[in-house]
């Protein structure tokens, strides 16, 4: 087992980015349509296909799933992600070929980088291609390659952040993992010891606490819609649409555990669930247990971030 979402039975991961602007995509393929849903609870989200997603609404499977750098650009990647899974047969059947069904979710990273340069349908294909059941790359790889941490005192003196992942495995047969791209307008905290391992410094470089310095008003404006973390949690339970939505929502405690503030107007968190459908669980269990899996990726996703861009990280500070 690897300790990634790819240790759930039919989950493949596929990271694309352009390591010059600092930028990228990722994708989790499913080998077989799965159930699906989704949750938003930012204020600026950047979407595609969650309209779907509602339990009163037709279609239960999804094929693959994209999170994506470069803002409301970055939903073309997903384009991308279509086209491979079309060229391989594998969509919804309409009678007149298939049409894949894919979400995607976009994270704002046009301040690192080069803001003219965005994921599209060419990296999105390139990440569908890539995507198999190796160990996951993490830090600055696919949506996680220009994301970034910690602006409330102005993007000069944020952290860099990137992509986690983590998997948990039960005695039953039960699998649940989860993938993100942390790009948090807060800091970073680990929930066992409360220490904050990313956030916004001072001009002395010292990391501080996002919500001392909110309560202080010490921190300049920050424009909405320019943060925003996006995840997949997986699982192989066998959960209905409804069910799977339910567990998107509860998933977000993983995120609320480690990240302050979170689901703010300058954030559009979404968290999408994939349910297999191997193993009985109760959504309880699943829920529960996604919140637990998000929150140590969220911590993985700080800690295997490089420097880039200008911004430290946590190895800056940290040695472990």
């Amino acid at each position: 087992m690897t300790g990634t979402i790819v240790d759930v039975p039919g989950v493949l991961v596929g990271h694309a980015q352009n390591e010059e602007t600092l930028t990228g995509c990722s994708v989790i393929m499913l080998e077989k349509p799965s159930v699906c849903g989704v949750d938003v609870r930012g204020s600026a989200p950047g979407t595609r296909e969650t309209d779907l997603l509602d339990p009163i609404n037709l279609v239960s499977v999804v094929h693959a799933i994209c999170l994506s750098g470069g803002s409301a650009y970055g939903l073309d990647a997903a384009t991308g992600v279509m086209q491979y899974l079309e060229e391989q047969g594998i969509g919804l059947d309409v009678g007149y070929g298939v049409v894949p069904i894919v979400p995607a979710a976009v994270l704002f990273d046009l301040a690192v980088g080069d803001y003219r340069v965005r994921p599209d349908r060419h990296m999105g294909y390139e990440a569908a291609q890539a995507a198999n059941r190796e160990t996951v790359a993490q830090g600055n790889v696919g949506a996680g390659t220009g994301a970034s941490v910690g602006k409330l005192n102005g993007f000069a003196n944020a952290m860099k952040s990137g992509l986690g992942t983590a998997s948990v495995i039960l005695p039953n047969g039960l699998v649940i993992g989860a993938i993100v791209a942390v790009n948090a307008v807060g800091h970073v905290a680990d929930p066992q010891s409360g220490t904050i391992i990313a956030g916004p410094r001072d001009e002395q470089g010292t990391i501080r606490d996002s919500m001392e310095m909110m309560r202080q008003q010490a921190f300049s404006p920050i424009p909405p819609g320019t943060n925003t973390t996006i995840a997949v949690v997986a699982s192989n339970a066998r959960l209905s649409k409804t069910e799977a939505k339910k567990v998107a929502q509860m998933a977000h405690d993983g995120l609320a555990r480690t990240i302050r503030p979170i689901h703010t107007m300058y954030d559009g968190d979404t968290i999408f669930a994939v349910a297999t459908g191997e193993v009985e669980a109760s959504v309880d269990l699943v829920g529960a247990l996604s919140a637990d899996v998000l929150a140590e990726a969220v911590i993985q996703a700080v800690k295997h971030a490089e420097e880039a861009g200008g911004l430290p990280s946590y190895r800056s500070y940290f040695q472990e």
